[in-house]
């Protein structure tokens, strides 16, 4: 297969050659800017088999981290998100000669010189298996591998993304924001929700741990480990649903689970980030999952003080007070890390991953867990009220500033340099920071006496709730037209003629 398969800029006039040897196949994510679709005389556009954003972000285009970007993105290639655009692309190999085409410049150190590579290794692999003596009579031949649903369900779970238990944490926390203003009914849905999703999960990660601990390793390594810490913080989430319904011993077992992950993680997830030798170096590899960093802490605090409050404890008081002061630094250090990061390094629109949302999410957790520790006695929380009211209305007020901010970011990534809206689990870390904001502000609000913050605070809880619908459906949606069209509708677009004089269009969910 290996002479079959051509790699080429997309601005190469071959089209007439490529055409009367096989398909002409683009592999970038986004279209090339100046390029006409009419022009470009595609047989096939796969976009989800290009590399991710985050991966293509880390990579920069730097020959020097070409071995690492080549090794992370045949992982890639194995996961949810790429395994079937990565399946059309190998039949298509297997029965013609296939032209990968790249808007990148250097050919040599781009995803699709890694693509051609790929194919021509599994050509091979096929043709040693067919080549193979057959085996002697004897023992019982080890059984295939699963087929089928098996082999669905053991795909999913290797490719398990670090960041899945988002989907608990938007759930759940919308789920709270319901059930402060009234809405019980729809509460109780999302909640259950909410717990189906952590009951799957988390058996998914173990399991991912104990029969792919090399690829869990891996991920644990790179720059999104702290999208472990979702483990941690789902689970406190849960915890602090749960109290005002009354089952504080269902709270204090999913307590137990989320202070004892946070307290591992808290330490492992750093600790491996400053030992490993095969850490990027580069202050690139900052992004917005560095915030879960601080998340993880509030999330013990609001989650403590909520159960202390229902049932009194001056240990869950002092793990409250103990927690939100650690998240109250930790946050300060990742907002400043952070906001150097984007201020003195250029980033490119496919790189700024919609994680940078829990910016906002994370200071406004750290105001919710500071109203939480209003609720309790004085003598408790070692910390006056004033104080933490203080606190709480400067971090509100920054977290209100950032949110036009995020919103011109996403314009800018969207619409203006046209990456495409379609999606993908990063959209859960919209869900669960707006969520936050929705409870805090009228949480703030109900502790300080402000009805206007607390009459906000009951319209954004409406905008969450459809925030989150939107997001589920985007979900379902895209899972059933994977499974129904068998992934060629799941990152792959055939090119229609279009007009010499039509602009590129964007691509839609």
């Amino acid at each position: 297969m290996a002479d079959r398969i051509t790699c080429r800029r997309l601005s190469e006039r071959t089209a007439a050659q490529d055409g009367e040897a096989g398909g002409r196949v683009l592999v970038d994510r986004v279209w090339p800017m100046g390029v006409r679709r009419g022009d470009a005389l595609l047989d096939e556009w796969l976009s989800n088999i290009a590399p991710s954003s985050e991966l293509q972000g880390w990579y920069g285009r730097h020959p020097l981290r070409f071995d690492e970007f080549r090794r992370r993105y045949l992982t890639e290639l194995a996961d949810e998100e790429h395994r079937h655009a990565a399946a059309r692309l190998r039949a298509m190999a297997a029965h013609r000669s296939v032209t990968l085409l790249t808007a990148t410049e250097d050919m040599d150190h781009s995803h699709a010189a890694v693509l051609a590579e790929w194919l021509a290794g599994s050509d091979q692999d096929r043709a040693r298996r067919s080549k193979s003596p057959s085996p002697a009579p004897g023992p019982a031949a080890p059984a295939p591998p699963p087929s089928g649903y098996r082999a669905a369900v053991s795909s999913a779970v290797t490719g398990l993304n670090a960041a899945s238990l988002s989907f608990v944490m938007g759930t759940g926390i919308v789920s709270t924001a319901l059930y402060v203003t009234g809405a019980g009914t729809a509460s109780a849905v999302l909640l259950w929700v909410a717990l189906a999703g952590f009951a799957v999960l988390v058996p998914a990660y173990g399991w991912r741990l104990l029969r792919r601990r090399r690829r869990f390793v891996a991920d644990f390594l790179g720059p999104r480990a702290f999208a472990f810490l979702t483990l941690a913080v789902s689970a406190n989430v849960l915890a602090a649903r749960l109290v005002p319904d009354g089952h504080t011993a269902a709270a204090g077992a999913f307590l137990a689970f989320g202070a004892l992950g946070w307290l591992v993680l808290d330490y492992a997830v750093p600790l491996a980030l400053i030992t490993t030798l095969k850490r990027d170096p580069s202050f690139d590899q900052v992004n917005g999952t560095w915030f879960l960093w601080a998340v993880g802490s509030e999330s013990v605090a609001v989650a403590a003080a909520s159960l202390a409050h229902a049932a009194p404890s001056h240990a869950l008081a002092v793990l409250a007070v103990v927690c939100w002061a650690i998240g109250l630094i930790q946050y300060l250090l990742t907002a400043a890390i952070v906001l150097a990061r984007l201020l003195a390094r250029p980033i490119r629109p496919e790189g700024l991953m919609t994680s940078v949302w829990i910016f906002m999410g994370a200071a406004a957790i750290t105001v919710l867990a500071a109203v939480r520790l209003t609720e309790l006695p004085p003598e408790e929380t070692m910390l006056s009220r004033p104080l933490l009211i203080g606190v709480a209305v400067v971090l509100w007020a920054f977290a209100s500033w950032l949110i036009p901010l995020l919103l011109a970011l996403g314009v800018w990534r969207h619409f203006r340099r046209r990456v495409p809206l379609r999606y993908d689990l990063g959209w859960w870390n919209l869900v669960f920071p707006i969520g936050m904001y929705a409870v805090t502000t009228h949480e703030l609000g109900r502790a300080t006496g402000t009805s206007w913050l607390t009459n906000t605070g009951r319209w954004e809880v409406w905008v969450a709730a459809v925030v989150w619908a939107v997001v589920f459906a985007a979900m379902v949606a895209t899972k059933i037209r994977a499974r129904s069209t068998g992934g060629r509708d799941s990152g792959t677009a055939r090119t229609q003629p279009a007009r010499s004089d039509a602009p590129p269009a964007r691509t839609l969910p």
